[in-house]
């Protein structure tokens, strides 16, 4: 009798484990899930709405805009202009994207511009630029990102 309740209790174990997720999949950092190329399907400027991929009414086009975080560390940072930057961007916590030594230096940024990652997932990529943008009239924009 012993025996059919050890495995009575081991079966429960197991099903107690599948349950509540505990499968030993491990998710990988922010650092190697953000290493794609991401474009723009959203940008807000002072939390307004001024690009939608695909939208008739954007009040500027962002269809250029890409960020390759393809090959670490070195980032192309291609800005709704066109103009194209080319340094190195680290991850230096979860919740922040940095990019420095830009070369070109982008207007007023010294090479460098910081991000704040709102949310990732293996499409989605979602940013705050945490200064205003010279280039953009001083705006502080929000990106939403896709990798295609």
């Amino acid at each position: 009798m012993r025996k059919t309740h050890f495995i009575a209790f081991l079966s429960l174990l197991t099903l107690f484990g599948a349950l509540t997720g505990c499968s030993g999949k491990k998710v990988a950092p922010v650092s190697e899930r953000i290493a794609k190329v991401w474009t723009a399907s959203k940008v807000d400027a002072n939390k307004v709405t001024i690009y939608t991929k695909g939208g008739s009414a954007n009040v500027r086009n962002y269809a250029s805009f890409k960020l390759d975080l393809s090959q670490p560390p070195t980032v192309k940072y291609t800005e709704f202009d066109g103009n194209t930057f080319v340094g190195k961007y680290s991850v230096p916590s979860d919740s922040r994207l940095v990019l420095t030594d830009l070369t070109p230096s982008p207007t007023g940024d010294n090479g460098t511009i910081e991000f704040t990652i709102n949310s990732i997932d293996d499409s989605n990529l979602s940013l705050s630029r945490t200064t205003p943008s010279q280039k953009t009239g001083s705006t502080t924009n929000d990106y939403t990102l896709t990798n295609p």
